[in-house]
Order: C-alpha cells, then sequence, then structure tokens
C-alpha cells in the first residue's frame, strides 16, 4: 500500500523557534531511507520552507501557501499554482481596500515567487517581514496600492490583524464564489489572527487530493496543530494532531500524538511506521 505521510510545519514539526530538531531530523532520514514517503504541507512560502528543511531528504512535492502551490524540491519548480480568477480578484482588492486591511499579496510567474506589501508600520506585519528577509533573505516588494496588482497573476493574500479586526472580512469573503479562505491564530504572537485568501481551488484538502493521483498513493497519513490544517485533515485517512493542538483540531482527529516541543511527530512515525 502506497502511504504518504504529511506534516504540517508551524506548531507540528517545528520546534517554537521555528527550526527542525536534530533528533527530529535524524529520525525522518532514516525512515524516508527505508521507504517512507514523507511530504510537508504549510501556508508558508518556498523562500521560508527551503531553509528551515535543509537537511532533511523530503522525497515528495510539498504542499505550500495552505494549499495554493505545490512545489518539486528536486527539480526546483512549482507542479501546480492556483491564481485567483479576474473576477474574484477585483472584489477581494475592493474590500481589502474598504476595510483598510493590510498585510502580504504574492504572485508566482515563470517559477518565481513575488511578494508585495502596501505598509508594514503595524508591528505584528513588521516583525514577519523582518524575520523573512533576516533569516530567510526573502525580497518584498512596495506597493503604493494593491489595486496596482490587477494585472499580477496573484495567488494569494495573507492579512493580520486582531481577531476582531478580521472576523467580520472573514464572514463575507467566504461566501464569495470562487473565494476561499482560512481564519486561524498565529502561532507565535498572542492576539495576532491570520486571514489568508485564495482560488477556492486551492487548500490543502485540494492539494492532498491532487498528489494522491499524481502520485498514485492508497492512503494518507496527516499531522496538524491548527485551524488550517482542517482541510488536510478532511482529505485524509489517518488524522494525528499534536498534543498542543488547537481542541477544535482534537476533536476531528484520529489520535493524538507528542507536542511539537518533544518531536511528537517525529517520535510517533519512529514507534508505528509502516501502518
Amino acid at each position: 500500500m502506497k502511504t504518504l505521510y504529511v506534516s504540517d510545519l508551524d506548531g507540528t514539526l517545528l520546534q517554537p523557534n521555528v527550526t527542525l530538531s536534530k533528533r527530529t531530523k535524524t529520525i525522518l532520514n532514516e525512515l524516508i531511507k527505508q521507504g517512507m514517503l514523507f511530504s510537508v504541507a504549510t501556508a508558508r512560502t518556498i523562500a521560508s520552507v527551503k531553509p528551515i528543511l535543509q537537511g532533511l531528504a523530503v522525497p515528495m512535492p510539498i504542499i505550500l501557501m495552505n494549499g495554493v502551490c505545490i512545489y518539486d524540491l528536486a527539480k526546483q519548480k512549482y507542479i501546480k499554482v492556483e491564481e485567483f480568477n479576474e473576477k474574484s480578484k477585483d472584489i477581494l482588492l475592493s474590500i481589502i481596500k474598504e476595510h483598510h486591511l493590510q498585510g502580504f499579496a504574492y504572485s508566482v510567474k515563470e517559477d518565481i515567487l513575488s511578494t508585495y506589501y502596501e505598509d508594514i508600520s503595524a508591528k505584528p506585519l513588521h516583525d514577519f517581514y523582518q524575520e523573512r528577509v533576516n533569516k530567510y533573505k526573502k525580497r518584498f516588494t512596495k506597493v503604493d496600492d494593491f489595486s496596482l496588482l490587477k494585472t499580477v497573476p496573484l495567488i494569494y493574500f495573507s492579512l493580520m490583524d486582531k481577531k476582531e479586526n478580521l472576523e467580520q472580512v472573514y464572514q463575507i469573503l467566504k461566501d464569495i464564489p470562487d473565494l476561499g479562505c482560512t481564519f486561524y491564530k498565529d502561532n507565535y504572537t498572542a492576539d495576532i489572527w491570520y486571514l489568508e485568501i485564495f482560488n477556492n481551488r486551492a487548500s490543502k484538502y485540494h492539494a492532498l487530493q491532487y498528489l494522491r493521483g499524481y502520485c498514485g498513493l492508497d492512503r494518507i497519513v496527516c499531522f496538524g496543530d491548527n485551524r488550517n490544517d482542517i482541510p488536510m485533515f478532511e482529505a485524509s485517512d489517518v488524522k494525528i494532531a499534536v498534543s498542543n493542538a488547537f481542541p477544535e483540531l482534537k476533536e476531528k482527529a484520529d489520535i493524538i500524538a507528542g507536542s511539537n516541543r518533544e518531536d511528537g511527530v517525529a517520535l510517533w512515525l519512529k514507534r508505528n511506521y509502516p501502518i
């Protein structure tokens, strides 16, 4: 039986300091040598995922930006990218402007990722920007207004704010045809939430269903911790939450593994692979 084991990164596979522990790398690399098919599914882009996964021999395509992109690390190219259509992009840009929301817009063209912002004066936005510039050498482009990106092949928006400032917009967006969104708390910053918006054909659910056919998979076993992992759970045959996961995700899990601080995913796999 061809089984894919796929893990979320932040809050699940990664330590609180946003790294893979030496123990996790050692265990996973050994299991991969034994033939385990392993991948990751994350809200992150390839710019930060590549450095994070350095030293881990991931043999399968990886899921990025909550399912908007599927990327082949060996070939260093995107297998699949879902763009906004023109109508939904116009609606989204209008709503962002009307509600004075701030965050980052993403585009992929010819396998090159571009990231845009209007204003990062708010501390959470500036911290997000600064970490990715300093730690991952990621490039950002400032624009005076997101509306200037109408002709750009946009694929994703990541908005950051307090829950109460984003929840109303989330309720509006989730009922708009052709748009998908996920709304969840940041793993690292108190009181900050993410509202991430994408084509409704893009999600961890759709990406895993695509990989099921693309790779000829019989079964998918997944690991997660947050609300944005619910679609991944819905696409998987075995659903495993780490012990530090949100209660909402734990309720949907078949199994509870150890916490991310304790290398819960890797140790569970070491004890149970193959299942």
